[in-house]
């Protein structure tokens, strides 16, 4: 039985999550109304004159419906990296002049990014408007509406709701708890589950008293008609109640968020079952296909990258692993070339924006730049944020050629040239990050000219490197750097001998370094940077 396509992986699980979700859901709500007093001893003449059976049943059938809404609503804004923004303001101007004069606007040829910007606020704004508040006016009736005495009060218990629904959407936009994180080591997804309860209980705790006190002042504002006259002991009760209600929508929200992750970063095996005819004649078709035809960025293409690096780097399905050697190569061109893909990318914009910032300001205007200028930040910002992806793809990469001196008994890594392409694509990557953060690249005398390197990355260099290392951005630098010298080490400490006797011969370039232009810097530079590594001197 072949494995489902990547899109039919999303949804399965997305159904898993909407039924497992309501597990905890269902135990909180059951032992809250267990162990809290009765409708009929909260209030002497009860709000809906019916069977208390049915008014239970109504009830858990709204606690159910809002967390079912809540549970749909993460879905709808999770995503696998972090997204721009675009403020309220300029969203509401965008909003207004697409309803109002939607033909200039097609024709005014707008930026594609402020386009994909505004869908993703809106997603947000809907999600905390439509999502969270209405998620939240729904489960704070259902769970101490009957403690409101009455229309009015059960009205002013849903306010209550409506504005602990809303900060909580507001918390969760600004936290940035929709980008799903995943684990480097992966757990089984009890475990994991488990795992993440103190800190859902610790979390609801804090948001439920913030959510009481906030919700408590608002409530003053309201129309006096909801002020209805009670005693003083109704009135404990329902502030009680409505506290500890709160904090148990809280933490059946935290629980199905943490959930949402555990099931949605778990790891996904694109191969077909161990033994089949498939798994003997092509066991790498699947995983190729949900590289290559995934969509960037999307949850299917970083499982299909995930399942690449476990299966490179670690002893599991080492059989997996040994088809992509195959004689005739092509299988290991084309894991290759899908791991260095997002690499070349990054290096070609970060070379690109860097060399027109050297070309569009002189020294001076540079120099004159505020420390605190974070122009260069948030334009080169977008790169960065798929640094999960980045580093998956850097260790695939190094693993494979690490392993191509064991596994590689027909040499079609080093007969492929896809040595030289990993090594110089992360070398020419890792020049374009450091070159970014405003290090300083030196070049042997041999290779100074007019036009070189040296100039440019200088030049480059001095762009505000101060300024950098108080951005927002240079801890992802930083980071992915980290990654790309940590992955060239793993294959100069595999191919340390090899390397020593190319280097010694003259002919280091010819079987480690490209010929072609690098995405970034010049294969002079590479084959000085790469003669850092073997000495173990690069840092």
């Amino acid at each position: 039985m072949p494995p489902p396509p990547p899109h039919a992986v999303v949804r399965n699980r997305f159904l898993g999550f909407l039924i497992w979700q309501s597990i905890p859901s269902t135990l909180i709500f059951l032992l809250f109304k267990t162990l809290s007093p009765s409708s009929s001893s909260a209030s002497s003449k009860p709000l809906f004159p019916f069977a208390p059976w049915f008014f239970a049943l109504i009830t858990f059938l709204s606690f159910l419906l809002s967390q079912l809404l809540f549970s749909a609503a993460l879905s709808l804004v999770s995503s696998t990296h972090p997204h721009p923004l675009v403020s309220p303001l300029k969203l509401s101007l965008d909003l207004l002049r697409f309803l109002l004069l939607p033909a200039a606007s097609n024709l005014s040829g707008s930026d594609p990014g402020s386009r994909v910007r505004a869908r993703v606020t809106a997603r947000f704004v809907a999600f905390v408007a439509a999502a969270a508040a209405a998620s939240g006016v729904l489960a704070a009736v259902a769970v101490s509406g009957e403690v409101g005495g009455g229309v009015w009060g059960v009205g002013r218990v849903g306010f209550r709701g409506f504005v602990m629904g809303f900060l909580y959407g507001l918390y969760y936009v600004y936290t940035r708890k929709w980008v799903l994180e995943f684990p480097i080591i992966q757990r089984p997804p009890f475990f994991s589950f488990k795992m993440g309860i103190p800190a859902a209980v610790t979390q609801s705790l804090k948001l439920s008293i913030v959510a009481y006190l906030v919700s408590a002042v608002l409530v003053m504002f309201l129309p006096h008609e909801f002020h209805n006259k009670v005693t003083v002991r109704r009135r404990m009760a329902e502030q009680i109640t409505f506290y500890i209600g709160s904090f148990l929508v809280f933490l059946c929200w935290e629980l199905s968020h943490h959930l949402h992750q555990v099931l949605n970063t778990k790891r996904c095996i694109f191969a077909p079952p161990k033994g089949s005819a498939a798994a003997e004649t092509n066991p790498t078709e699947h995983l190729l296909a949900a590289l290559e035809e995934s969509t960037p960025n999307s949850l299917p293409q970083y499982l299909a990258y995930l399942d690449l690096c476990m299966i490179c780097e670690n002893n599991v399905d080492t059989w997996r692993r040994a088809a992509f050697y195959e004689e005739s190569g092509e299988t290991y061109k084309r894991v290759v070339s899908v791991c260095l893909r997002p690499l070349e990318q990054l290096a070609s914009i970060l070379g690109e924006g860097l060399e027109s910032n050297v070309n569009g300001k002189s020294q001076i205007s540079n120099q004159l730049l505020s420390p605190t200028d974070q122009r260069l930040d948030s334009k080169y910002s977008e790169p960065f944020n798929s640094f999960q992806l980045y580093a998956w793809c850097a260790w695939s990469a190094a693993s494979l050629t690490a392993r191509s001196n064991t596994d590689d008994r027909s040499g079609v890594a080093q007969r492929t040239g896809s040595n030289a392409a990993v090594v110089s694509t992360l070398i020419s990557c890792l020049l374009a990050v450091e070159t970014y953060m405003g290090k300083k690249t030196s070049v042997p005398a041999q290779f100074m000219g007019p036009a070189s390197i040296k100039w440019a990355t200088s030049s480059v260099g001095n762009v505000g490197m101060a300024k950098k290392r108080v951005g927002p951005i240079h801890p992802k630098a930083y980071a992915l750097a980290d990654v790309l010298k940590n992955s060239i080490y793993h294959i100069v400490s595999a191919c340390h001998d090899q390397m020593v006797s190319s280097a010694k011969t003259g002919v280091l370039e010819k079987y480690w370094v490209i010929k072609d232009k690098p995405p970034f810097g010049s294969p002079e530079l590479l084959v000085q940077k790469l003669s850092l590594f073997l000495d173990f001197r690069a840092s």
